[in-house]
This record gives structure tokens, C-alpha cells and sequence, in this order.
């Protein structure tokens, strides 16, 4: 059995235009144990997708399906099934840490849950805030208390819906050293994120959206063999010629251009020389799941259709 199951699972919103169809068909299942990954740009379908897999959005045609339970049609087990941490921060400001997750329990109907609660307190780095109250926490700190409440019963399968979107890097490497125990554990993780090199690194599997269909559906090793073997990346302050510039990435001053072996390379160095573009830091690097990403997601014209 699938730990989560989407089957052509299509949404249609109504709008001034007409109608918007958020997903199309979309249909794949995550296995049970996998660190799985959920991309694609904005107003792909990623979040819809999960507020479909939540119960807090209904889909127009098609069934998702948590550990066998619909999650329409048995939604109470659908969600004992679930954690799901959202993008946006929702806290109540009337309690203080270890009551917020005292209360995400009961909703649950578990009682003295204080053991694990204590567990996830300090798994998350929140021993010091457990007494204060969620308005005199950062972000970052209500952040883990988001990742905690949604862990507090225990569920098989963890959604997190761009947990690090705008923390720092001590709370990120909390939360994947924590994440990732409970994964080993056995634990499904279902993850969208922006952070494409925190997709490489953790997840074994992704499916990427574009326009509310799959373009990719892949272990996360078979997709890179997709990408161009080597890059040359360097930095510059000069523009580069236009022969160069249609097939380069340029981040600020960090250039990254597609060289297949050494003897491309050699060429991309004596093009830069003969138009006195000046470089620094020089390196070759093997393509990442970015360069993935951007060449899917610049192909697939049929995704717009």
C-alpha cells in the first residue's frame, strides 16, 4: 500500500476569466519510508496539491488516498495519518509552547503526551521557549513550533510545505538533522521547496509540476543524469557576448556555462580571452538539480496548453 496515492487528481477554480485549472490530472504515489520531493515555480499546483491532500481543499475529479484512506471520504483517518507543516504562520497567541502542543494533541485525543513532547522540543532546539508564549517568538522559532505541532501525534506521513522559507541556517540544519532521523525511522516526508540543493540532498524521489501537470517523475539520481555533465562557472563584472550570454546562467556575477568535456572548456576560456571579458574563481562543476529544473521547466510547451 501506497503511504500516499494521487489519481488523476484535477482542480478547477472559477474565476472572472473563466476557468482556472489549477491541476491537471496529476497522478503519482509516494512509497512508504521515501523522502520525496514536490517542485515546480509559482502557481505550478504544489500548494493546491496539498491542500487537496490536507482535506482543506476539495479536488474537482480524481482521489488522493493516505495510507489507504480517501481523504474525503474517511477523512478522520486520512488525517490521523497526517503532519503538515504550511507555508504560511498560524499560532494561537493565548498559549505558550508546551500548552500549544498540549492542545495539537488532545485534538487528536491523545493524553499525556509530555514525553514526546519534551522529545520534539529539544530534537527541534525549543527546550528554552517550551513556557513562553508564541508572541515573543521569532519566526524562526514559531517556524519549529509549527514543524512540532504537526509531529506531536506521531503521524507516518510528514508534509512540509516550504519549511524554510525565509529562516536561517541554524534552523534549517535543525530541522533536516530532525526530519531526517524520523525518516530513517520510517517515517514518509512529502517536501516542497524553492531550495533545490536541499531537494538534492534529501530527497530520494520528485515529481516536478508545471501549470498543474507532470513534467518529471523521477528518482532524484536519474534526473540529474538528464542535466549537462559539466559546467564552467566563473565570476565576472563584464557583460558577456551575445554567442555566449544565449547559453550561459548569470546569477549577479556568478556565470554558469554548459561544457560537455576539457576540450569545450578550452573553447569557452579562448572565447572569453579573445573578447577581453576578464573572469575570477574559476571552477568546473558537475550539473545540479537546478540545471534540471530550469531546462524542464523551459521545455514542455504542452504543460501551457
Amino acid at each position: 500500500m501506497s503511504a500516499v496515492s494521487f489519481q488523476n487528481v484535477s482542480k478547477t477554480f472559477a474565476t472572472a476569466r473563466g476557468e482556472l485549472h489549477a491541476l491537471k490530472g496529476v497522478s503519482f504515489d509516494i512509497e512508504p519510508g521515501e523522502f520525496f520531493g514536490l517542485l515546480g515555480p509559482n502557481g505550478a499546483g504544489k500548494t493546491t496539491l496539498i491542500s487537496i491532500l490536507a482535506g482543506l481543499s476539495r479536488a474537482s475529479s480524481g482521489r488522493v488516498l493516505v495510507h489507504g484512506a480517501d481523504v474525503q471520504a474517511d477523512f478522520a483517518q486520512a488525517r490521523r495519518c497526517l503532519g503538515v507543516v504550511p507555508q504560511e504562520l498560524v499560532f494561537d497567541p493565548f498559549f505558550n509552547v508546551r500548552e500549544a502542543l498540549r492542545f495539537q494533541s488532545g485534538y487528536f485525543g491523545i493524553q499525556r503526551n509530555d514525553d514526546w513532547i519534551d522529545e520534539l522540543l529539544d530534537g527541534l532546539g525549543l527546550t528554552d521557549k517550551a513556557n513562553a508564549n508564541m508572541r515573543q517568538l521569532s519566526g524562526g522559532m514559531k517556524r519549529r513550533v509549527l514543524v512540532a505541532q504537526a509531529l506531536v501525534h506521531k503521524p507516518p506521513v510528514i508534509v512540509l510545505d516550504e519549511p524554510t522559507a525565509g529562516v536561517d541556517v541554524e534552523l534549517r540544519q535543525t530541522l533536516w538533522a530532525f526530519v531526517s532521523r524520523l525518516n530513517k525511522q520510517g517515517s514518509t516526508v512529502l517536501l516542497t521547496t524553492h531550495y533545490l540543493e536541499e531537494a538534492e540532498a534529501l530527497c530520494n524521489r520528485i515529481a516536478m509540476l508545471k501549470l498543474g501537470q507532470v513534467v518529471a517523475l523521477d528518482k532524484t539520481s536519474e534526473l540529474l543524469k538528464q542535466a549537462v555533465a559539466t559546467q564552467l562557472c566563473f565570476k565576472t563584472d563584464q557583460a558577456l557576448p551575445p554567442a555566449l550570454a544565449a547559453q550561459a546562467r548569470v546569477t549577479g556575477r556568478v556565470v554558469r556555462l554548459p561544457a560537455q568535456d576539457a576540450a569545450a572548456v578550452e573553447r569557452l576560456l579562448a572565447q572569453l580571452r579573445e573578447q577581453g571579458i576578464a573572469v575570477e574563481d574559476i571552477e568546473i562543476r558537475k550539473a545540479d538539480l537546478e540545471d534540471v529544473f530550469l531546462d524542464l521547466m523551459a521545455g514542455h510547451p504542452e504543460a501551457s496548453a
